[in-house]
C-alpha cells in the first residue's frame, strides 16, 4: 500500500498586514499554470525530502519547487519552518540564474517568520 499522508503540509506566509504574496501572485495565473504549480507543490508536500527536478535546496535554508509552464519556468521559493513548508515568494523565472532580487525578497520573509516563532 502507498503512503498517502502528507509529509509537509505547505502553508502560505502572510505578512505583518494579512497579505499572501504566493497566493495572489498565483491568482494573477491562468487556470493551467495554477494547476502545474500546485501538483508540484503536492508533490513536495507528499514527497518530502525530495530533489530534483521537482525540489531543488538553495542556500540559507531555502528550498525552490520548479515547475516547467511550457515556454515559460515558474519557481517558488520556500522554507521550512515549525515543520511546515512556508510559501514565501512565487515568480516567473527570465533568466538561467535566480535573480538576487527574488532570492533577498524571499530571505527578508523567512527572517520574519523566524522573528515570530
Amino acid at each position: 500500500m502507498v503512503d498517502q499522508t502528507k509529509r509537509i503540509q505547505a502553508v502560505f506566509f502572510r505578512s505583518d498586514t494579512g497579505a499572501e504574496p504566493v497566493r495572489d501572485w498565483l491568482k494573477t495565473l491562468d487556470k493551467q499554470d495554477r494547476f502545474r504549480i500546485g501538483t508540484d507543490i503536492k508533490t513536495v508536500e507528499y514527497g518530502w525530502p525530495i530533489g530534483m527536478p521537482t525540489c531543488k535546496p538553495m542556500k540559507n535554508g531555502l528550498f525552490e519547487v520548479r515547475t516547467n509552464l511550457g515556454n515559460r519556468i515558474a519557481r517558488v521559493l520556500f522554507c521550512i519552518n515549525d515543520g511546515c513548508m512556508v510559501l514565501l515568494h512565487g515568480f516567473i523565472k527570465k533568466t538561467q540564474k535566480t535573480p538576487q532580487a527574488d532570492l533577498d525578497l524571499a530571505l527578508e520573509r523567512k527572517r520574519k517568520l523566524e522573528k515570530h516563532s
